[in-house]
């Protein structure tokens, strides 16, 4: 028998370490070549990694939530001696006084052949896994209940406690049928109701640690919020007229094709706003103390995903038409929420639209997206009773809350800018029109 010891490589973009999401395997079990060991993020995604080599677990090089830097031991694994060798491994030597070989995965060798697979962790594998002399040491913990959050909240609803329900998924998952079997069998009403009658106190607590994607999204927010001056601007637009547009272009469209909403429009416009007034289309380099404003266009869309918020980019919306650009907010979305976003979709936006659809609420102060100096939200559209030539009228409307970074940008420069957004939104056609010289 001799070990590998498995090193983090480089995941790119000169990452000089990354954090530990979730360990697929644990201590003692038996792996194959090619099968995945551990979930490792990045700045913008989570990269899955499978094993160089056939072997048995000796030992794991963290718990999830820590750092491990690149060229350090990520996973150490026992392999038969008599067994094919990874060459990058180097000879063995099956004596008492044989040296311990490395394998350094770097992507040219194992990586290449069977590329990592980029996707969103799953809640339930975010726990360690103990390594050998923690097992021996520490009495074993609780075993944790794997559900999904809304099963969680169906069964807490219910009064329903889920460590007593056996799971008839992998792993012991609980799925909604096993939440549903219990339900109808009556079994939520013991733990539901007292001898009295009324609910029972619910003491239950849940620790869920920041890992991943959502850790780099909240430490990117909190020092934009504090190092970035924002000023908000909120101005009412009537998109009436663009909603009858709308409807009449979803009306054209082939049967099953995914309709247009109202994101689509606003990138347009926004894009024929910034051809008049850049300053907002701009990036701060802090280091070099240098405002880079942008000609083209790097259009940040902010989507929430199961890991948390996440920024895929529409790359030179300047180029794109009405439909080319839908399609392309509708692409980078999905595969940031299913993991598949390459690093350059998830990157070098240069100013973001936000917006949560019909939650979108009257009015919100969004967070720039640093180290843009601006970022446009879109609230929802309500119908409205408005004075409009002398007489009441019923129109659709809606607040756009936008942000700017006061440092680079004035208070007038928002208004202008937001100003015109509003005039091409009101008057839609415009936004199909090129400016005369």
């Amino acid at each position: 028998m001799s070990r590998y010891v498995v090193k983090l490589p480089d995941l790119g973009e000169g990452t000089v370490s990354s954090e530990i999401v979730a360990w697929r395997v644990q201590v003692g079990e038996r792996i194959a070549e090619d099968d995945p060991m551990v979930e490792m993020s990045t700045d913008k995604a989570v990269v899955e990694m499978p094993a160089p080599v056939s072997g048995t677990v000796v030992s794991l090089g963290g718990r999830p939530g820590d750092q491990i830097a690149v060229g350090a031991e990520l996973i150490v694994l026992e392999t038969d001696a008599t067994a094919p060798r990874d060459e990058s491994a180097g000879p063995s030597d099956s004596s008492a006084q044989a040296s311990e070989p490395t394998v350094d995965m770097q992507p040219s060798a194992a990586a290449k052949s069977a590329a990592p697979v980029q996707r969103a962790a799953r809640p339930e594998e975010f726990d360690a896994q103990p390594s050998a002399s923690e097992q021996r040491a520490e009495p074993q913990a609780p075993k944790r209940v794997m559900a999904s959050p809304a099963t969680r909240r169906k069964a807490k609803e219910a009064g329903v406690d889920l460590s007593a329900i056996e799971g008839s998924g992998r792993e012991g998952r609980i799925l909604k049928r096993d939440l549903e079997a219990v339900l109808g069998a009556g079994g939520a009403a013991a733990t539901r109701r007292s001898a009295r009658g009324m609910t029972a106190p619910r003491t239950e607590t849940e620790e869920i640690r920041i890992l991943g994607v959502r850790r780099v999204s909240a430490q990117r927010v909190a020092e934009s919020k504090r190092t970035i001056p924002h000023f908000s601007y909120v101005d009412e637009v009537d998109v009436t007229e663009l909603e009858k547009l709308r409807r009449h272009l979803n009306g054209k469209l082939p049967e099953g094709s995914a309709p247009f909403t109202y994101l689509p429009f606003l990138a347009m416009a926004l894009v024929r706003v910034i051809e008049r007034l850049p300053k907002c289309n701009a990036r701060f380099d802090a280091e070099r103390n240098v405002l880079v404003q942008h000609r083209g266009v790097h259009l940040g869309v902010a989507t929430q995903t199961s890991t948390g918020l996440k920024v895929p980019v529409v790359r030179h919306a300047e180029t794109l038409s009405l439909h080319q650009i839908a399609a392309e907010i509708r692409r980078v979305s999905a595969a940031a929420r299913n993991g598949t976003a390459s690093r350059n979709e998830l990157s070098g936006s240069t100013i973001t639209i936000t917006s949560l659809g019909k939650l979108g609420g009257i009015a919100s102060t969004p967070i720039i997206n640093a180290p843009e100096v601006a970022i446009i939200g879109v609230n929802k559209a309500l119908e409205r009773p408005v004075v409009r030539h002398g007489a009441i009228a019923v129109r659709l409307l809606m607040n756009l809350s936008c942000s700017f970074d006061h440092r680079f940008i004035d208070g007038y420069d928002a208004a202008e800018t937001v100003q015109a957004l509003k005039e091409y939104l009101e008057q839609p056609a415009t936004i199909f029109i090129p400016d005369s010289d």
